[in-house]
């Protein structure tokens, strides 16, 4: 069998060192505090495009990671990326994961009103007190994206909303309707790519952000 290399801090620091030298001979140079995010979706996705697609409104990913040094609640749309956000890191700042898409109320008031639950979902948490000052991440549901820009409308204010649901059906445009709100701190992936594992990448890349980790820093 092929030598390879064994220690998870070693393979860590090798990935990060590969991602960057890839991007550097591709003509890619990213800036901080975005870099954080976008290298550890590329890190979750071996797909060098999140260099490309990712965009971040101004002072958004600053504002998240001061949101969570505050102990701010964190927002799932679905339970793929619930369970890949680091709670110990996250509770170490006194903060607390929410996915409420699967809650019995969730799954009654959706069906009565005939919308998506993580759309509903976020109308909860909303009501809870759970939307203000959080980080939101969205990485299956459109439908979450639009309800939070209902929210806001309504005079919700999230802290950080990190919009990158995958798919085809009003994928791209839920995205570019948040990235046309200025009263909402974002992070999206332009078009269909995106997914639970990116917005697990990114919510961990802010916590380590909030807590003055190195990106490469394994859990």
């Amino acid at each position: 069998m092929t030598d390879f290399e064994a220690n998870p801090a070693a393979i860590a620091a090798d990935s990060f060192t590969t991602i960057r030298a890839e991007l550097r001979a591709l003509g890619i140079a990213l800036e901080p505090p975005l870099d954080a995010l976008i290298e550890r979706a590329i890190h979750s996705t071996a797909d060098m495009d999140f260099a490309r697609i990712t965009r971040a409104s101004q002072g958004a990913v600053a504002a998240g990671a001061a949101a969570l040094r505050r102990g701010c609640p964190v927002l799932a749309d679905v339970h793929m990326v619930r369970v890949g956000i680091s709670e110990r890191r996250l509770a170490a700042l006194g903060g607390s994961l929410h996915c409420l898409v699967a809650d019995p109320e969730t799954r009654a008031r959706a069906e009565a009103a005939g919308v998506t639950r993580s759309a509903m979902a976020m109308r909860i948490a909303h009501e809870r007190g759970l939307l203000d000052g959080a980080v939101v991440a969205v990485g299956n549901a459109p439908t979450a994206l639009y309800e939070i820009i209902r929210l806001v409308d309504a005079g919700a204010a999230p802290a950080l909303v990190l919009g990158v649901p995958v798919g085809f059906i009003n994928t791209a445009e839920s995205k570019a309707a948040l990235a046309a709100r200025p009263d909402i701190p974002w992070v999206i992936t332009e078009g269909r790519k995106g997914g639970s594992t990116v917005a697990v990448a990114m919510v961990n890349a802010l916590l380590r952000l909030a807590a003055g980790a190195d990106a490469a820093d394994i859990d």
